[in-house]
């Protein structure tokens, strides 16, 4: 008879120093904001209306009303945009009032913590993975365990408590980070999404299972009361999440719809570098079939997001 399977005990593990780290991405390489206004209005009017250069100039329209309408626009965003040095650009449309709420996934929660921590991040995995290194970085895990853990403890969300520690810990990169910068100092939400198992602070031996459900489903619930107001005109866009983010705004939209709230005439969109299942149907598809537009539009982040942001700002 086969012994029963028991847990792994993870109080064992070794984690290892930040500083040590050999990263890929560094603030010093993430988009800047260009020195003097840019119109972008005469190109825009020179785009095809055919096809994606249609949609693209509905989509602009559509920001720039939610905007001037006070509607919601809603960011959910996976790690690869932080990674692709976005951060700068997506901040200036918090400050502008533009963009009025984030959902992140794990990933994107941790990219931008190490960046506020030390102004780099993304580690080389197939290196670090080959001793069992890759991920055990001490200060990540432990500080974002920390924050995670007061989450759950005083019923707050997770992304609400990573941008409070990064705040309080006074980060040497804060401004580059969304977590702090546009959730704290802007007090825009930023809820974050997670699944047990799949982020790398999860590994670490200060990991709570229990605090990590607990601060993501408040997280959750946070995110359905911005959907809630997205009727009328509000404006959701996906960048880069191909599974996480699209899954829980459908669970989100179905709340809310089963609440009672009327949330049929709004904007989705889904921007990366392939057009995956899930995104398409769950975020551009499905939603918005009572009323609703929906586009997709294909191509590298580092070029179609500041694109996107510069013909926003051309506009307004």
């Amino acid at each position: 008879m086969k012994k029963p399977l028991k847990p792994v005990d993870m109080s064992s593990v070794k984690t290892y120093p930040l500083r040590d780290r050999i990263n890929k991405i560094s603030v010093r390489d993430f988009a800047t904001l260009p020195e003097l206004e840019i119109d972008l209005s005469p190109f825009l009017a020179s785009l095809p209306n055919i096809l994606k250069g249609q949609d693209f100039l509905a989509l602009i329209d559509d920001i720039v009303v939610a905007h001037q309408n006070e509607k919601p626009v809603i960011v959910m965003m996976g790690g690869h945009v932080i990674k692709c040095g976005l951060s700068p650009l997506l901040i200036d449309l918090v400050k502008r009032g533009v963009i009025t709420g984030f959902a992140f996934n794990g990933a994107s929660s941790i990219h931008d913590f190490e960046i506020a921590l030390i102004g780099e991040t993304s580690e080389d995995v197939a290196a670090y993975l080959q001793n069992g290194q890759f991920g055990m970085w001490e200060e990540t895990g432990r500080l974002m365990n920390e924050a995670t853990q007061h989450a759950a403890d005083a019923n707050i969300g997770m992304g609400e408590a990573l941008g409070r520690q990064l705040i309080e810990m006074d980060a040497p990169y804060n401004a580059y980070s969304l977590l702090a910068s546009a959730g704290i100092q802007y007090g825009v939400p930023i809820t974050v999404h997670v699944a047990i198992g799949t982020d790398i602070i999860h590994q670490h031996p200060s990991a709570n299972g229990a605090a990590i459900g607990a601060a993501s489903f408040t997280d959750f619930r946070l995110l359905t009361a911005l959907v809630t107001d997205l009727e009328g005109g509000g404006v959701v866009l996906n960048l880069g999440s191909a599974v996480i983010l699209p899954e829980v705004f459908l669970k989100a939209l179905t709340i809310a719809r089963n609440l009672g709230h009327t949330v049929s005439h709004f904007t989705a969109a889904n921007f990366d570098m392939n057009q995956q299942y899930r995104s398409v149907e769950n975020v551009v598809k499905r939603p918005t079939e009572m009323g609703g537009k929906g586009y997709t539009f294909t191509g590298h982040h580092e070029l179609m997001i500041p694109l996107l942001a510069q013909a926003v700002l051309s506009r307004l």
